[in-house]
């Protein structure tokens, strides 16, 4: 089996390689410990109770970046997906939170319109930074990012998403039964729902959408329909020099084929909501929402994004008739011909804390995979009424 998957690999990128340096997984045992492209954050607190933060590489540079915000009166939750580089998605990881603590600030509160105002200036900071650069980056214009972030203030929760990274809430039903609802859209045109939209949007252009090697591709290029940058498809000023293939449009671009307009939910909290999972598409291509929730429902908090990304780690090398084992043995850029780069944080929520600020909750910021933890700025927050 695994001279068949060299091969494979040696064809594609190269010799597999076995790393010798130090995992960056906290923990380990049965549940993925010794993968050196995977990171957690097995357990930490927030207002309202617990997260569990996780995220494995698959590309050369990974393209995933990810945020928790935790403040004594609320939490900030960020996944943002990124294509065609990391530019976006590092992006947006460094402008939307600090955005929206603005805009909170100016407005005195927490609110649809702060957090589709803080989606709006993240796109168009992201737009002037690929005006300035694109005379000596000129493929700038062709990376984007999904973006998904989640609220939670004073028993609220407030989700906007881009693109089809994915939240999902698990809540206990009849029977003491945990049951998945997704909270999110995906806007991916794999989806018939967003074909229809964009045919609508665009009757005259009989190319929006087209199947090409069985996958539905907006102009045959990209299959999320809303995104974070991706300016190239969005203004005639950031056309990409049409020799460069991949990002080739079959004719001059007339009006934008992706926005920037995020997909907004709230919901007030209840006693039945028991935790949420942000993550990326790369969970949701192997895991379906209702194994998602019951794997987080059935097994300890501590670890359970880990726990969340090896189930799918497992799955993904099930589908080509290996094992999770021969999986980890492969280096990242290899590893993209396998599975995504994959984000996953799971936020438990404990209703007796939900209402009142905890001033025993540390005020962090934790970036994703990079180890990196900072004093947040959320303390803005707890003189909002």
């Amino acid at each position: 089996m695994f001279s068949w998957l060299s091969r494979i690999a040696a064809a594609c990128m190269g010799p597999v390689r076995r790393y010798a340096r130090m995992s960056k997984d906290e923990g380990g045992g049965d549940d993925g410990g010794d993968d050196v492209l995977l990171w957690s954050r097995d357990i930490g607190r927030h207002a309202a109770g617990e997260y569990s933060f996780a995220v494995v590489q698959a590309n050369e540079v990974i393209e995933d970046h990810s945020q928790v915000e935790t403040g004594v009166a609320a939490t900030f939750v960020g996944v943002y997906d990124g294509h065609g580089g990391a530019d976006a998605s590092r992006f947006i990881s460094d402008h939307l939170f600090l955005h929206l603590v603005r805009l909170a600030r100016e407005s005195g509160t927490i609110s649809e319109d702060v957090v589709r105002n803080a989606f709006s200036a993240t796109e168009n900071g992201f737009l002037a930074l690929v005006r300035r650069m694109r005379e000596f980056k000129p493929l700038i214009a062709a990376v984007g990012s999904c973006c998904l972030v989640g609220v939670i203030w004073r028993g609220t929760l407030y989700v906007a998403n881009v693109g089809d990274s994915r939240a999902v809430i698990g809540c206990l039903g009849r029977s003491n039964k945990i049951v998945a609802e997704q909270l999110t859209r995906d806007h991916n045109a794999s989806v018939e729902e967003v074909r229809q939209e964009l045919r609508s949007l665009h009757p005259d252009d009989s190319h929006i959408v087209v199947l090409k090697h069985g996958v539905w591709r907006i102009k045959g290029i990209i299959q999320v329909s809303r995104s974070i940058g991706d300016a190239y498809l969005k203004k005639p000023e950031f056309s990409v020099d049409p020799s460069v293939q991949r990002f080739r449009l079959s004719e001059p671009l007339r009006r934008p084929v992706l926005t920037a307009e995020p997909s907004l939910y709230t919901r007030v909290l209840c006693p039945q909501d028991k935790f949420l999972i942000f993550a990326s598409d790369g969970l949701w291509e192997h895991l379906t929402n209702q194994q998602a929730v019951e794997i987080v429902h059935n097994y300890p908090r501590a670890g359970i994004a880990r726990r969340l990304v090896k189930r799918a780690l497992e799955e993904a090398a099930r589908k080509r008739e290996m094992s999770y084992a021969d999986l980890k043995k492969l280096d990242k850029g290899i590893r993209r011909f396998f599975h995504d780069d994959i984000t996953v944080i799971v936020i438990f929520i404990d209703h007796e804390l939900l209402q009142e600020s905890n001033p025993s909750i540390p005020e962090l910021s934790i970036r994703g995979f990079t180890d990196a933890v900072m004093p947040s700025t959320f303390s803005v927050l707890d003189g909002i009424t």
